[in-house]
């Protein structure tokens, strides 16, 4: 889908990817850029859609009132959405004794507020006959994130949902992508080891102009570093082989002595 003369939405707008896709979304010709991002990034966010002349608003995507208060205010803007780019997410470290909290706010932005724009959207593009479901995941999502559980897991399913997404709806006028980047300059980098840094830190707007080439190929699986392709193939290949070498991999990075 070319995004010209279309009606995006961009949530998680404010910085990182969603800033890039949000300006490349406007330079491409897009007819509305709506970019969305919490109440505690407002003044961010206005800079943003001041310098692309788009709308504003504010949002917690981890709350179905607020997803829909978002598509309402785009509708109201600029008509039916064409594109949204669900592309919010956040960081939690720790394994399964990471508290509660932490697991339910990574499920409710990284898996239920895809779900919630889905329910918003669905119906209408239907009717219309067109549509672009874009979600963001993570490299994690397909392999694993040694340092965050609540991240890698939560990833995994976002990426499981874009897939039933595009199986429902993908041969009816909706097309869906997902966005399964590596390491990338963002608000989320942290300092100190990764294993996601070991191919290199991307910057956000090669990834805006990776994200915008693939969905004029209306490709579903979006990835920034090419090398993912291959460790999901070797992760198919022999998973008992791919966790051994995580394993080795988690003691290099973090120093984690194996027991014994």
């Amino acid at each position: 889908m070319q995004v010209k003369n279309k009606v995006c939405v961009v949530t998680g707008a404010a910085s990182g990817i969603g800033e890039a896709v949000a300006r490349a979304y406007a330079a491409a010709g897009a007819r509305g850029v709506v970019v969305a991002d919490l109440k505690s990034s407002r003044d961010r966010l206005a800079a943003v859609a001041g310098d692309i002349d788009g709308l504003a608003v504010t949002a917690d995507v981890g709350l179905e009132e607020d997803v829909r208060a978002l598509i309402a205010a785009a509708e109201d803007k600029y008509g039916p959405v064409d594109v949204f780019f669900s592309n919010a997410g956040l960081s939690r470290k720790g394994q399964e004794s990471a508290s509660d909290a932490d697991w339910d706010v990574s499920w409710r932005v990284h898996v239920m507020s895809h779900v919630f724009a889905a329910r918003a959207l669905v119906p209408g593009m239907l009717a219309r006959g067109s549509g672009y479901l874009l979600n963001t995941a993570s490299a994690a999502g397909l392999l694993a994130s040694l340092n965050s559980m609540p991240y890698g897991v939560t990833k995994n399913a976002a990426i499981a949902l874009a897939e039933h997404l595009a199986i429902q709806y993908g041969d009816r006028g909706i097309r869906v992508s997902v966005l399964c980047p590596q390491s990338v300059q963002t608000g989320m980098t942290t300092p100190g080891p990764s294993a996601a840094r070991v191919d290199g830190v991307m910057l956000p707007a090669e990834v805006a102009r990776i994200v915008i080439a693939a969905m004029e190929a209306e490709r579903f699986l979006i990835l920034s570093h090419e090398q993912v392709a291959e460790y999901v193939q070797r992760k198919a290949s022999s998973r008992d082989r791919w966790l051994a070498g995580m394993r080795r991999l988690r003691d290099k990075i973090y120093g984690v002595q194996r027991a014994g």
